[in-house]
């Protein structure tokens, strides 16, 4: 069994899924070598785990159909090494089975779920803010 160890790495950057499905649509699929990359590169300097950013690459244009499996892997995985239950396992690459609606299906629990990790790791690594001070107190009124 996997115990906690907390991942220590800088946090990777939220982004925006329907941008993505855009920008993946309008420059024929290039803006997806970009977004295996970040990804990839980001889970492994946040994590210390898996296989990076240019490997992660190489991967996709090679073969891409590792990438469906490898990428929720990591993501889970990262998940699990800072104590959360991971939203999905490596079997979610199996959207790839439904053309062009599994791509999307599978982006969106992907990117959804790093989307949420990010966002509540930052949040809980900002520090508590004091409280205010108490507005200061009114001066004395004159003796009349």
């Amino acid at each position: 069994m996997e115990t906690a160890t907390g991942n220590t790495g800088p946090l990777g950057q939220p982004r925006g899924i329907g941008f993505a499905i855009l920008m993946t649509i309008i420059t024929f699929g290039l803006y997806s070598l970009y977004w295996v990359f970040k990804t990839q590169d980001e889970v492994k300097n946040h994590s210390g785990q898996g296989v990076g950013g240019v490997l992660g690459l190489v991967i996709w244009i090679v073969v891409s159909i590792v990438t469906w499996f490898l990428i929720p892997s990591e993501v889970g995985k990262m998940y699990r090494q800072d104590g959360r239950v991971a939203p999905f396992s490596g079997w979610t690459g199996l959207w790839i089975l439904l053309p062009i609606i599994g791509a999307v299906v599978w982006f969106v629990k992907i990117q959804g779920a790093l989307n949420r990790y990010w966002e509540s790791t930052a949040e809980a690594a900002e520090p508590m803010m004091p409280p205010a001070p108490p507005p200061p107190a009114p001066p004395p009124a004159p003796a009349v």
